[in-house]
């Protein structure tokens, strides 16, 4: 009985990280731009930016609309998760290269179909 019930819950810690998970966006930041410079993302999602600074210098990842701010090491990933969100344009920018790193996060629900990068 009490390995069955182990089973069972084992099973469903399984089903629950699964579902626990979110999305995931690598953004490349290399010779102070972002590449991709755009991402789309689905409507209402939790999504997990994974940012790797290929530069030698560090940069702030720095957005009012996302209200986020994090700095990015050199030659490191960081992670910053955004969302759920509503439909629109959310606009970032490095804040050492302000002229140079720039970006923007669409969400709109051809996100969907993007959502498995």
């Amino acid at each position: 009985m009490t390995k069955r019930l182990l089973n069972q819950c084992m099973f469903l810690l399984l089903l629950l990280s699964l579902n626990a998970k979110s999305k995931e966006y690598l953004i490349v930041l290399k010779d102070h731009l972002f590449y991709p410079s755009q991402i789309i993302i689905p409507v209402n999602k939790k999504v997990k930016l994974l940012i790797e600074n290929q530069d030698s210098t560090p940069e702030e990842f720095d957005s009012f609309d996302l209200n986020r701010e994090k700095v990015l090491y050199p030659n490191r990933k960081s992670v910053i998760y955004i969302g759920p969100l509503s439909k629109g344009h959310y606009e970032f920018f490095g804040e050492f290269s302000p002229n140079t790193a720039r970006g923007v996060v669409i969400v709109s629900d051809e996100g969907a179909q993007h959502a498995d990068n």
